[in-house]
C-alpha cells in the first residue's frame, strides 16, 4: 500500500488544537505487491477512514491482493472532483455521498457509519446567544454542502428558522469559522468533531446547543465510499475485494473499540490524544457488516441517503436528480460478504 500527498483533513486534525496532522508524525505501512492497484481518496477523520487504517494494520489489503495508494484530500467536495476529473478511482467521505451521485456523478457501494454526533452548533453566550431564538438576526459559520451544513439546515428548520431568511450562514473553511467563532467574529459555529476540541479548549464558556443525534435515526448522515462508473464497470472485483478488506477492521473497531483505537492513534493518528479520538468514535454509530446487509436489504440505507439527496437538493439547485435507488449499488456489498 502507497500513501502520498498527506493534507490536512477536511474534518481532520485541529489547527491551533494540538491535533494538526503531519506527514511526518504518521507511521508509513509498508508497500504491498499485489495484483489490483487502486487509487483511493480519503479524509483524515475517524469516522471515514478508521477502517481503512485498521484493515492496513491487519493485513487485510494484502489478504485481498489490493495495492491501494491513498491520497488525502481536505474536502468531500474536492474529493469528487478527482474522481470526476479521474485522479482516483474510489472515494472515502462523508455526507457528500448523497450528493455529487445524485448528480450522475459516481456510485456509492459501501456504507462506513452514520455520523450521530458529529455534527454539532455551538453558540456563544458572551456574544447574546443562548438558545435557537436567540438565533433570529445573527450570522452562523460553517462548511457548506458539508455534514455541518446539513446538520444545521436540519437544526434549524425544526426549531422554526428558516436558513437565509432568520439566519446568515457563513461560508468558510472549517478551521477558519472555528477561529471566526473563537474570536467572537460571530455568534454560533456549526462544525464537526474534532474542531470541538478547539471550541471546548479555547472558549470554554461557550455552549453546545444540539448536535447530530436530535435527529437520529430519523434523519441519519452516512458517510462510505463511492466509485467512478467507469471505475465500477470494469473493475468490479476490486470493489467487491475491497468490501472484504473493509468488512474484519469494521468488526474489529466496533467489538474492541479500546483495543482498536489505542491502535490507530498509536500508529496513524499520533497527535491525537486517546481521548479526543475516543470521543471521536463515541459520535458516530457503527453496524457489524451482518447487519449492515439487513440495511442493504431493507431499504434503510437508501432512506437515509435519500433524506440528503433532499437536502442537496433543495439548497444546491440539483436539476433531474439520481434517486438514491439507482446511484446505490448495494449487491458489490451483498456479494462481498455472501463470499
Amino acid at each position: 500500500m502507497l500513501i502520498k500527498d498527506y493534507r490536512i483533513s477536511r474534518r481532520g486534525l485541529l489547527v491551533g488544537a494540538g491535533a494538526a496532522v503531519a506527514a511526518t508524525g504518521l507511521s508509513m505501512p509498508s508497500i504491498v505487491r499485489a495484483q489490483s492497484p487502486v487509487r483511493v481518496g480519503y479524509l483524515h477523520t475517524l469516522a471515514v477512514d478508521g477502517q481503512i487504517w485498521l484493515a492496513d494494520h491487519m493485513g487485510e489489503w494484502a489478504k485481498q491482493e489490493l495495492a491501494p495508494e491513498f491520497t488525502q484530500f481536505t474536502t468531500g467536495l474536492e474529493l469528487f472532483q478527482a474522481m470526476i476529473g479521474g485522479s482516483i478511482d474510489v472515494l472515502a467521505t462523508g455526507a457528500v455521498i448523497s450528493n455529487f451521485p445524485a448528480r450522475g456523478q459516481g456510485k456509492a457501494f459501501l456504507m462506513n457509519d452514520v455520523e450521530r454526533a458529529t455534527a454539532q452548533l455551538w453558540v456563544n453566550p458572551a456574544s447574546g446567544v443562548s438558545s435557537f431564538e436567540d438565533l433570529k438576526g445573527k450570522q452562523i459559520s460553517t462548511t457548506t454542502g458539508t455534514t455541518a451544513h446539513v446538520f444545521l439546515d436540519k437544526a434549524l428548520r425544526e426549531n422554526g428558522i428558516v436558513p437565509g431568511e432568520d439566519v446568515e450562514i457563513i461560508n468558510q473553511r472549517m478551521s477558519d469559522a472555528v477561529t471566526s467563532f473563537i474570536s467572537g467574529a460571530v455568534p454560533a459555529v456549526a462544525l464537526w468533531v474534532p474542531f470541538n476540541v478547539s471550541v471546548r479548549d479555547n472558549l470554554p464558556d461557550s455552549k453546545m446547543l444540539i448536535d447530530a443525534s436530535a435527529f437520529y435515526p430519523e434523519a441519519a448522515i452516512m458517510g462510505g465510499w463511492a466509485a467512478s462508473e467507469e471505475f465500477l464497470s470494469s473493475n468490479r472485483e476490486t470493489l467487491v475485494k475491497i468490501v472484504k478488506a473493509w468488512a474484519p477492521a469494521n468488526d474489529y473497531l466496533l467489538n474492541s473499540s479500546d483495543e482498536a483505537l489505542k491502535i490507530l492513534q498509536e500508529k496513524y493518528y499520533q497527535n491525537v490524544p486517546l481521548a479526543d479520538l475516543t470521543e471521536q468514535y463515541k459520535a458516530q454509530e457503527m453496524f457489524s457488516a451482518a447487519d449492515w446487509v439487513g440495511k442493504y436489504d431493507d431499504g434503510t440505507v437508501v432512506n437515509w441517503l435519500q433524506q440528503v439527496t433532499d437536502f442537496y437538493v433543495e439548497a444546491g439547485g440539483i436539476e433531474n436528480p439520481v434517486p438514491a435507488s439507482d446511484y446505490f449499488v448495494a449487491d458489490i456489498y451483498k456479494e462481498a460478504m455472501a463470499g
